[in-house]
């Protein structure tokens, strides 16, 4: 294995929760290539895992009493995988203006309507040939080549009208783009809904009203109505004022959902004056898994729901407690809404199969938290159809990820496939990428297991990008 490096991130003393341990930045931005494999990766991977998190350069000079986890310049952790081989491990920043300003460079090309000093810290994943970060609350996304170097802030090409979103869903059968985004800082009274279609260019965009600027992470897709979510969790005036993370626990706000229409070629027959708005409970949901409709009607969305978000810990997600998995069964003709819960245990950072998007779905996956870190964060599988929940325990102080679901090609089961991610070593400082099978899951073992050349911190969303979909350099 041959490593390279080059410094640009600054070192750091352990201060607080959110910026030590296991959530501590790294210094060096590094290529290591050839790296050595316990286990046999299969040889239908041929693409990069790339996750991305938080990873402030500027440590010493935080305010520590008022850093919050969700605020830090973006840095995408990649590995390259090929014909059974891990080609290479690169982390890179995310370009920005701060980025370039500390290299005494000109800014990164590309608009920036909302004037985002940092570059996109919470997901990145492949769409229409190139490879994206983004993340919520104004910013514009960023492409990124196929090593991972920053290309420049691209709105779609010239077709996005401000804000975007980390948590796009993709319709499996359009190959579009749908989103729920907001931008608190520039509309307060409103959030957007955005459809990009499989060209990468904005099709649709549509305004949507709101009582309050809530902290709309995520949103739902069905095949006939796409979800908005206007949760308990809204800016606070005067906190804002302070520089401070903005966004508090409101539970006078009450807690809905939005069922929108997707009237039309692309779903832009429907205005904001259609949504069947619906109480549930009180709660804050960043993450769903999964929607779909039943015959008669009845909208079922499956997600991570904490009790309540930002009201004791300011500065993270955890410390008001951790979410369960629920399953919410929506009626919009009666606007109810009925709750079965799935997993009283930690469940976090739910995912599914892509290609049973928006249709029944059996099975989904989730990280399980806990905030003792001398435990560990296993993987777990749930069948939603007997109630079976299995768990991967990857072992004491052994932190698990996000999950990302890949299927084998050419299997016909919905399960049939792999389970990749990085897996944190807390108490070593380090990181492995590990490939689980996801059929036999528990029993095995790892399928594969790639040390990497360096800690990983603990960070937000990864994907799997086919060299199929996004192509290497030729």
């Amino acid at each position: 294995m041959s490593t390279t490096d080059r410094g640009t991130a600054t070192a750091f003393a352990d201060v607080t929760e959110y910026v030590s341990g296991p959530y501590a930045p790294v210094a060096d931005e590094i290529t290591a290539f050839d790296l050595p494999v316990d286990g046999e990766l299969p040889a239908e991977l041929n693409g990069r895992y790339v996750r991305n998190g938080p990873n402030p350069t500027d440590i010493r000079s935080l305010d520590l009493r008022a850093h919050h986890w969700f605020v830090g310049d973006g840095m995408v952790h990649g590995i390259r995988l090929r014909d059974g081989k891990a080609d290479w491990y690169r982390n890179r920043l995310v370009g920005s203006a701060k980025i370039s300003a500390a290299r005494s460079l000109p800014d990164i090309s590309g608009p920036n309507w909302s004037g985002n000093q940092v570059g996109p810290n919470t997901n990145v994943a492949g769409f229409a040939g190139t490879t994206w970060a983004v993340m919520e609350a104004g910013s514009c996304p960023v492409e990124l080549d196929y090593e991972l170097e920053t290309l420049g802030r691209n709105d779609f090409y010239g077709t996005l009208p401000g804000a975007f979103t980390a948590h796009p869903k993709r319709d499996p059968n359009t190959g579009e783009l749908h989103a729920m985004v907001y931008a608190w800082a520039q509309w307060m009274d409103h959030v957007q809904y955005v459809v990009v279609g499989a060209d990468g260019r904005v099709r649709h965009t549509l305004d949507i009203p709101l009582p309050g600027m809530t902290m709309l992470h995520d949103m739902s897709l069905t095949p006939n109505w796409a979800i908005v979510y206007d949760q308990p969790c809204t800016v606070d005036i005067d906190i804002a004022m302070t520089g401070r993370f903005p966004f508090r626990w409101n539970p006078d706000y009450g807690n809905r959902i939005g069922l929108l229409p997707r009237i039309g070629d692309g779903g832009t027959g429907a205005a904001a004056a259609d949504i069947v708005w619906i109480d549930v409970p009180l709660g804050y949901v960043f993450h769903p898994m999964n929607a779909f409709e039943r015959a008669d009607g009845t909208v079922v969305i499956d997600v991570c729901n904490y009790q309540k978000m930002f009201a004791a810990d300011v500065f993270g997600p955890f410390g008001d407690g951790l979410s369960r998995l629920e399953r919410w069964e929506v009626n919009p003709r009666r606007r109810s809404c009925s709750v079965t819960v799935i997993d009283e245990t930690p469940n976090e950072f739910p995912v599914h199969r892509g290609s049973v998007g928006l249709q029944e779905h059996r099975y989904g996956y989730c990280s399980a938290p806990t905030l003792d870190r001398s435990q560990g964060w296993p993987t777990l599988k749930h069948d939603l159809l007997t109630g079976e929940r299995r768990v991967f325990d990857h072992g004491p102080g052994r932190a698990a990820g996000e999950p990302a679901f890949v299927g084998r090609p050419g299997g016909n089961d919905e399960d049939d496939g792999w389970l990749i991610t990085f897996v944190h070593d807390i108490e070593a400082a380090t990181a492995e990428f590990v490939v689980m099978d996801a059929q036999e899951f528990d029993r095995r073992g790892y399928v594969a297991r790639v040390a990497m050349p360096q800690r990983i911190p603990f960070g937000f969303h990864g994907n799997w990008i086919s060299d199929e979909s996004v192509p290497p350099p030729v």
